[in-house]
């Protein structure tokens, strides 16, 4: 009986402290930006490495992420970053996506994306995001690299940038 119970108690433990499955892939995602166009999966360039930054623009972690990116930039221009939030389209979250835009003075990056997932939220489930910011970078051949569900410090980014 002890055994069995040994047993039993291994099964679930082992059950209980499987690590979380992240997707190895992107995903085929459809964000309404702040100028109200919808940009997709398919309006990345091929080729390249991808960012993908899931935000909330009152998120103060991702505030203090995007002021310590902003002086990185210039070593992400390789690199397609795509912020993607949850927050809904009507007014004023749509102000407020655009506010951040602004703020952090995306609009001078080509190579930056900011838009909503709203009302789909299949990021966040294909991620199973639970709090914000969460990163996902993914290589050339779209393979992901690595994914942080916290903020990582900026030299363990821009190294994991450099393998992409």
């Amino acid at each position: 009986m002890k055994r069995l119970l040994f047993a039993l108690s291994l099964i679930i433990v082992a059950g209980c402290s499987r690590a979380q499955n992240i997707p190895t892939v992107i995903p085929a995602y459809k964000i309404l930006t702040p100028d109200s166009t919808y940009k997709t999966y398919a309006d990345l360039k091929r080729d390249k490495p991808v960012m993908i930054i899931y935000f909330s623009p009152d998120c103060v972690h991702c505030q203090h992420l995007m002021n310590e990116l902003k002086p990185k930039m210039e070593a992400l221009k390789k690199m397609q970053v795509v912020l993607i939030a949850f927050t809904r389209t009507e007014y004023p979250y749509l102000r407020l996506l655009k506010d951040f835009k602004k703020t952090y003075n995306l609009a001078k990056y080509p190579n930056v994306t900011i838009g909503t997932e709203y009302p789909t939220y299949k990021v966040q489930q294909y991620y199973q995001i639970r709090t914000t910011p969460y990163i996902a970078i993914y290589d050339h051949d779209g393979k992901l690299v690595k994914a942080y569900a916290k903020v990582p410090s900026m030299d363990e980014l821009m190294a994991t940038v450099k393998k992409a």
